[in-house]
């Protein structure tokens, strides 16, 4: 085996075992994972099979089915959070049919509701004043993109209702589970 395929098998697995945790620093292992990230931990247990589900078409609630069927042990908070995740998601757009390494459906999943708000939440506001301690619904999150500052945020529709869901479904986080250093 040359150098050159070595290397690249070695990057591609890191991508595959890492792709899910792109912006999940260990700093918010604390926040429940996102869609994305379970998914991925789903596929690598063989749990699904990744590549038919970035081309299927499904509701929330065969979604859900779908989920709890896979895995059992699942929380309702992470099965809804994966399905909200897939529901707004699925099919992956732009996603070639021939595609089937790992690497490549993995790296073609959209972020996560999680991975989202670490990348826009944090920056011009206290994390957890400005987020982890708001309790709203879906529209409640939605309507937070209304105020000027937040419609300049660089997130399409489909990266917003995920963060919407996401976070309507887990967040408030409570006091004593944020690190000292993000509270406040």
């Amino acid at each position: 085996m040359t150098p050159g395929i070595k290397t690249a098998i070695i990057v591609g697995a890191a991508l595959w075992l890492g792709a899910g945790t792109l912006l999940a620093q260990p700093e918010f292992d604390f926040m429940p994972d996102g869609g994305r990230e379970t998914l991925l931990r789903l596929a690598q247990s063989s749990a699904v099979d990744l590549k038919a589900l970035i081309h299927r078409t499904a509701g929330e609630e065969d979604w859900s089915a779908t989920i709890s069927s896979a895995d059992p042990s699942l929380s309702s908070d992470a099965v809804e959070t994966l399905a909200s995740y897939l529901a707004v998601n699925m099919p992956v757009e732009g996603m070639s049919p021939d595609a089937t390494s790992p690497e490549e459906l993995a790296a073609a999943l959209p972020p996560d509701g999680k991975e989202l708000a670490v990348a826009n939440c944090q920056f011009c506001h206290s994390f957890f004043t400005g987020y982890l301690a708001h309790d709203r619904d879906a529209e409640g999150w939605r309507s937070t993109f209304k105020a000027p500052f937040h419609k300049e945020l660089p997130m399409t529709e489909k990266e917003r209702e995920t963060f919407a869901r996401y976070s309507a479904i887990n967040m408030p986080i409570p006091y004593d589970k944020v690190p000292e250093d993000l509270r406040f």
